[in-house]
């Protein structure tokens, strides 16, 4: 008797172990693919909620709205974001471009079939920069492959050298306080996100993650110890768009589009774009008012 306990407890401790090996190698494997990925794209991949992102900063653009220098981390930040699994992925993203750069990354994402979701301006005051949202499906590092052609026919730099974040000037406390939320701050610069739609969204009758498809990006740079200029897009159902640019309008701060970033998704999403520029609380305050019209 006790010596069949023994032998049961030794193979179920045998399987248990089989099955951590082959999680762990599956694991293993998945972050191979993910590296592969980050190899082509020539850019390190950063883990975000619900999918794997890449990161493309414009650091060679010099914006300048009026008097203001544009941090690239406030505006010109352009990237491709990978759910799924390496052997079946779906890219959403958006790619930073500037007058001259258009055309050809038009072009060869035709070229390449990816979707063109979106194309239009997001920052008040500056008609040469233009936001193209990309779609695609397939295997990663082949989907990698065909966004490397596309980004080789822009100025983008590459390979995306990691940098030590700059010391925090910016008051973070006062940031995460008014808006009630958290992020990561880099320097003048704070950024962060939320979801604010309450529903499971699909698009082509699979479910977009909402991290990637539909989060609400707030970005909030330190002009002066008396100035904060803020801009990002609050992603919302369509009985929010009214409130949210009311919101908006009614604490000073300009909505600079209202659109879709995706075709064909079930509830349709719109995106505000805004810009703020203001006292650092009035600023703030005014978003936090548009984070709660929004939800």
């Amino acid at each position: 008797m006790h010596q069949r306990r023994f032998l049961r407890r030794g193979a179920t401790a045998a399987l248990g172990l089989m099955v951590a090996h082959a999680a762990a190698a599956q694991q293993s494997g998945a972050q191979a693919a993910w590296d592969s990925v980050g190899h082509i794209l020539q850019t390190a991949p950063a883990p975000s909620p619900g999918y794997v992102r890449f990161n493309f900063p414009r650091k060679d653009i010099a914006l300048r709205v009026r008097d203001v220098a544009v941090s690239p981390a406030l505006a010109l930040g352009a990237w491709l974001g990978f759910a799924g699994t390496p052997a079946a992925s779906i890219v959403m993203g958006d790619l930073v471009l500037q007058g001259d750069e258009l055309g050809p990354a038009l072009a060869e994402l035709a070229a390449q079939d990816i979707d063109v979701t979106a194309i239009h301006n997001h920052v008040v005051g500056e008609p040469q920069i233009t936001y193209v949202h990309v779609h695609a499906m397939g295997p990663a590092v082949a989907l990698a492959a065909k966004f490397d052609a596309v980004l080789s026919r822009t100025h983008t730099p590459r390979p995306v050298t990691a940098v030590a974040p700059a010391p925090v000037t910016i008051d973070t406390s006062l940031v995460f306080r008014t808006l009630g939320l958290a992020g990561k701050a880099s320097g003048a610069v704070v950024a962060m996100s939320v979801v604010l739609p309450k529903a499971t969204v699909t698009m082509h009758g699979m479910t977009v993650v909402p991290a990637q498809g539909y989060g609400t990006p707030v970005n909030v740079q330190m002009v002066s110890a008396t100035r904060y200029v803020a801009t990002g897009d609050f992603s919302v159902l369509e009985e929010r768009v009214q409130p949210v640019i009311r919101a908006l309008a009614a604490h000073g701060i300009t909505a600079t589009a209202v659109h879709s970033h995706m075709i064909g998704e079930t509830p349709k999403i719109y995106y505000i774009h805004f810009w703020a520029d203001g006292a650092p609380q009035a600023v703030l305050d005014g978003l936090r008012a548009a984070l709660d019209a929004g939800r």
